[in-house]
């Protein structure tokens, strides 16, 4: 969660950014022979490098940024027994799944919780936090080591970034031929870009990065299963699923404690929310792997 939170917020932060730089250097003129007419082909390549920009960007910028806003301590020289293990069950695990070692680290948080990222299988970032040690047994916290390792040996995080720019492209793209349509067929603007163009632009990016989130987030919950599957092969499926049940009574135990002023923006907020999550339930995941690891899609 923390890793695709981080992604889709840095990605749309530069995206915008880019997107301003572009305006104000006057790139978009480009697009049209005088601001009369739509070149779609040289819209397709402007959307392209600006929608690829922001998610490749966000991507090469993950680690350190994770690292930082996550107050991650790597571990460089274990102090403990804990740490020992640490280092020692990731580096196993990422010779099974035939990366390279990734750093490792903790991060200050109570809830039982971690994360991958990184853009590059061999140069990856696996952090856990302080709850999750403290809340579960060696075992289920092997299993969630197990579980981030896939994450990176399946290259996950590059995936993501490559269908973050798909959307992205596509996004920029209709927006601005949408604009474009309405400020010249309903407001009959025969020159240039009028009012129109750049607010119906603005509007219809915004509605169809809505759109695009929900098919990015149909991916992260697919992608979740498979690196549930890719942990139980490696720690075995019984380890997988004590671990993943072990959240479960967790969530229950915090659902318990919202408040019903709040209780619309909990875990189980409803089917809208299930669109924009990056995580499946845990009631399906667990079904997945007693269903001999299949592989299933939200």
């Amino acid at each position: 969660m923390f890793r695709i939170g981080l992604f889709i917020i840095s990605n749309i932060a530069i995206l915008a950014l880019l997107g301003i730089t572009f305006r104000l250097l006057g790139l978009e003129g480009l697009l049209a022979e005088n601001g009369v007419d739509l070149n779609l082909q040289a819209l397709l390549v402007y959307a392209a490098v600006l929608g690829f920009s922001g998610s490749i960007i966000s991507l090469l910028i993950s680690k350190p940024m994770a690292k930082r806003s996550m107050r991650v301590e790597l571990i460089k020289t274990p102090q403990s027994q804990q740490e020992r293990w640490l280092i020692s069950t990731v580096e196993r695990q990422a010779k099974q799944m035939n990366i390279g070692m990734p750093e490792v680290g903790i991060f200050p948080s109570r809830s039982p919780n971690a994360f991958a990222t990184g853009w590059n299988r061999n140069n990856a970032l696996v952090a856990v936090s302080q709850g999750l040690l403290e809340h579960m047994t060696q075992d289920e916290v092997e299993a969630v080591l197990a579980h981030e390792v896939s994450h990176v040996a399946n290259g996950d995080m590059v995936t993501m970034t490559l269908l973050q720019g798909v959307m992205n492209t596509f996004v920029v793209f209709l927006s601005r031929v949408i604009g474009h349509f309405v400020d010249r067929v309903v407001f009959k603007v025969e020159r240039g870009h009028g009012p129109a163009f750049w607010i119906v632009s603005i509007v219809a990016e915004l509605i169809l990065g809505v759109l695009a989130m929900i098919i990015t987030m149909w991916f992260s919950r697919y992608r979740e299963f498979r690196a549930d599957a890719g942990a139980a092969s490696i720690v075995g499926k019984h380890k997988m699923i004590a671990a993943l049940e072990k959240l479960q009574m967790g969530n229950k135990v915090a659902e318990a404690k919202v408040p019903d002023e709040i209780a619309a923006f909990a875990i189980n907020a409803g089917r809208i929310h299930a669109l924009f999550s990056s995580h499946p339930p845990l009631e399906k995941r667990i079904q997945a792997l007693k269903e001999n690891g299949a592989r299933r899609v939200d």
